[in-house]
């Protein structure tokens, strides 16, 4: 499974969203010079989160977007079944139930499954919150005596 550019640049902007919640409405173009990310890239990203539980809209002089929750609410496994359209490992596996014709003998189908699960599992434990935390801690070498 490889995780798209859309997938990757969608976390990284939903990251910035929550790094700067506190600054109010982030324009696209504030997102695009810190992620390094083109503003149309950002546009197209926009459109595919405009759900109201995901962003936040405000047009004008001092638009932009904001998270419409909290960093703690949104999962990494959340944002990358959005863009990604799913984590199946397997194309088999995409259709629920199973519609593959040998899922009723097919000897590998459990492994598939089991990765399936690991992966979702693990993704949904991430919040954006734990990944901001996770990176401050990381980078927080301040030594005190």
């Amino acid at each position: 499974m490889k995780i798209s550019t859309k997938g990757r640049y969608t976390l990284r902007m939903l990251l910035d969203l929550a790094e700067h919640k506190n600054e109010g409405f982030i324009s696209l173009k504030d997102i695009s010079e810190r992620q390094n990310i083109s503003k149309k890239y950002l546009e197209q990203l926009v459109t595919l989160l405009s759900r109201p539980e995901i962003l936040r809209t405000n047009r004008g002089n001092k638009g932009g977007y904001m998270l419409a929750k909290e960093p703690s609410h949104y999962t990494v496994g959340q944002i990358l079944k959005i863009t990604e359209g799913g984590l199946t490992p397997v194309s088999c596996m995409e259709d629920e139930p199973n519609q593959c014709e040998r899922r009723g003998y097919c000897k590998t189908l459990p492994i598939w499954q089991g990765l399936e699960e690991v992966i979702n599992n693990y993704l949904d434990s991430i919040t954006l919150e734990d990944v901001l935390e996770n990176f401050k801690d990381a980078n927080n070498s301040e030594y005190y005596i």
